[in-house]
Order: C-alpha cells, then sequence, then structure tokens
C-alpha cells in the first residue's frame, strides 16, 4: 500500500518545526497512516501479521521517501540547511538531507528514503523537521509513504 501527501506552496519551518503538508491525493482509509490536513504528523500504526513461521514481527516497516525545495529566507545566513525525517520527535540521521544555497532565496532540491521502523503494537509519529540552526523556506515538498510487506489492515 502507498499514500502520498504534499504541499506546494511555499512555507516558513523554524529550526526544529515540521513541514506541513496540505493536500494528500493519495490517502489511506485503512487506519496504517494518519494525517490531519495542515499539519506536518503522520502517525503510522505498527500492525503486524504472523510471518508464514508463526513468528510475530517486531516492527512494522514504513518505505519513507521525501523531496522539496529548501532555501534560506531574506535575512538568514548564508550556510548549509538541513531537514530530516524524524519519529517521535528524534531525527533520524542517516535521513538528513543537506543543501548550501549561493545566496538567500535560492532554492536547492533534496530528496531521500529511508525506512521507519515502528514497533509492533505502537504508533509512532513521522514528520519532516527543519534540523537547521535558522528558519528555511520549502515549496514544492512530497512525501510518498509505502507499506512494502503489503499489509492491508
Amino acid at each position: 500500500m502507498s499514500w502520498l501527501f504534499t504541499s506546494v506552496a511555499e512555507q516558513t519551518i523554524n529550526p526544529g518545526e515540521s513541514a506541513v503538508f496540505t493536500e494528500n491525493p493519495v490517502s489511506c482509509n485503512s487506519g496504517l497512516v494518519r494525517h490531519r490536513d495542515g499539519s506536518g504528523s503522520f502517525l503510522f500504526a505498527g500492525r503486524v501479521r504472523r510471518c508464514r513461521c508463526g513468528c510475530l514481527p517486531k516492527t512494522a516497516n514504513y518505505l519513507v521517501n521525501f523531496g522539496a525545495n529548501i532555501a534560506i529566507p531574506t535575512g538568514g545566513t548564508v550556510e548549509p540547511i538541513t531537514v530530516a525525517i524524524s519519529i517521535d520527535g528524534a531525527t533520524m540521521p542517516a535521513s538528513t538531507m543537506e543543501a548550501t544555497p549561493a545566496a538567500v532565496d535560492q532554492y536547492s532540491a533534496v530528496a531521500k528514503t529511508d525506512i521507519a521502523e515502528i514497533w509492533s503494537g505502537c504508533c509512532e509519529t513521522v514528520s519532516i523537521r527543519n534540523t537547521s540552526s535558522q528558519p528555511i523556506l520549502m515549496k514544492n515538498a512530497v512525501i510518498a509513504i509505502d507499506r512494502s510487506d503489503g499489509y492491508q489492515g
């Protein structure tokens, strides 16, 4: 199963805050991924099913694909800026995306794919967070979420 959420409009994201997604052209009706329009949080359900051998997996694995254009707003300092995928507020270090625009208001494309492991029986919040030390601009953001094990709910 796959879900897609977007945010085309330019938004300013302060340090430590999450990108807001406003459109969900491919939404989830199974309850595995929940999102409130206009927020930056996605609630992933850790529902699993027994393997053929009878064991119960410890995690539900979601493939998270993210891409956007990011920039430093007018008045900001030209330096590397970063965003990352976070689970329950903790940044997934391997998911950090970095851009170093040559000037303010100059957009750079960033993208990353990572696996979000959600503990069996739990629900955890996934978001795209500004991990820079200053506000950033973001536009044309897309997050695609895939539950590759085929679990349907």
